[in-house]
């Protein structure tokens, strides 16, 4: 979803179908409520090609019509031109931040400056988990540690 103006922010973890998405959807709701959709780019995507094309884990999906939080997403893979366009490529855990970096040394002039979301935690919880192979507990976990992580990004950022 292109923005206007203002600023960008690309979320990434292995697959795009469980992390990413469901910080994509907790800023989007963030950014919306606040009014700020015009100065936003929002975007997730995957560091493999695994599940490219794929719809958010279903119980990634529960989890955010659970809280009312609107999910739209097909995973898609990190491009060249992601690191050219976005401002921040926030990533989910430290093999994210390896293969992001490694993929941002290839581009020249890369714009975007690569973080874990978990930098932004204020109660200091750095790696956000894939939840792929656990419960809906870890889904909601996922979902708590996106959402303290993505409202200090936002203060941060506003």
């Amino acid at each position: 979803m292109a923005a206007s103006s203002g600023k960008s922010v690309l979320f990434v973890c292995l697959g795009n179908i469980c992390r990413s998405p469901i910080a994509e959807a907790v800023f989007r709701k963030m950014v919306t409520d606040n009014g700020d959709t015009n100065n936003w780019r929002i975007d997730s995507a995957a560091t493999s090609t695994y599940e490219i094309g794929n719809p958010p884990d279903y119980r990634g999906q529960a989890c955010m019509r659970k809280h009312g939080v609107p999910m739209r997403h097909v995973a898609r893979q990190v491009t060249k031109e992601d690191f050219l366009s976005f401002d921040y490529i926030l990533c989910m855990d430290e093999s994210n931040l390896r293969d992001l970096n490694k993929k941002a040394n290839s581009v020249k002039n890369c714009k975007a400056k690569i973080e874990l979301l978990g930098k932004y935690d204020p109660q200091e919880q750095l790696i956000i988990q894939d939840p792929y192979y656990g419960s809906e507990e870890d889904f909601e976990k996922v979902y708590e540690q996106c959402l303290r992580c993505c409202k200090a990004f936002l203060e941060s950022h506003s």
